[in-house]
């Protein structure tokens, strides 16, 4: 049995905030929204089905708790929950906070301009609040 090992791109892209019971929780590095990513950390699985039924009912309760988490924090009028996988095949569901008037509001937000990094005492603030609210 391999070890997990979190994708190239997704490590360069984001930082990771908190480790759950199966998931990595990462903030992705663009300011632009706060977008969230969770990364079961099991094996070689690149679909939802591939997990074992525990790990689904795992991955939806951490999915729950982090996109609620988030809502709090940021007051979003919506919350985008999305497992692509187009163009990194790891397993991973992204979780996004969306706002009127945000970039690109209504579209997607995938392939839309260039990533805008936080700045650190922004960063450190909202992943205080974020693990704040999951804790709680």
């Amino acid at each position: 049995m391999s070890a997990f090992e979190l994708d190239a791109r997704l490590e360069r892209d984001s930082d990771l905030i908190t480790i759950l019971s199966l998931c990595q929780v990462r903030l992705l590095k663009d300011s632009r929204w706060p977008w969230l990513m969770l990364v079961p950390q099991r094996a070689q699985k690149t679909e939802l089905f591939e997990l074992t039924p525990l790990d689904q009912a795992l991955l939806t309760f951490e999915t729950n708790l982090v996109a609620g988490a988030l809502k709090q924090v940021t007051g979003a009028r919506k919350i985008n929950v999305g497992a692509l996988g187009n163009i990194v095949a790891q397993l991973h569901v992204h979780i996004v906070a969306r706002h009127e008037g945000d970039p690109n509001w209504p579209g997607p937000i995938w392939g839309f301009g260039t990533a805008l990094p936080y700045d650190d005492e922004t960063k450190q603030s909202f992943v205080k609040a974020l693990n704040q609210a999951i804790d709680a």
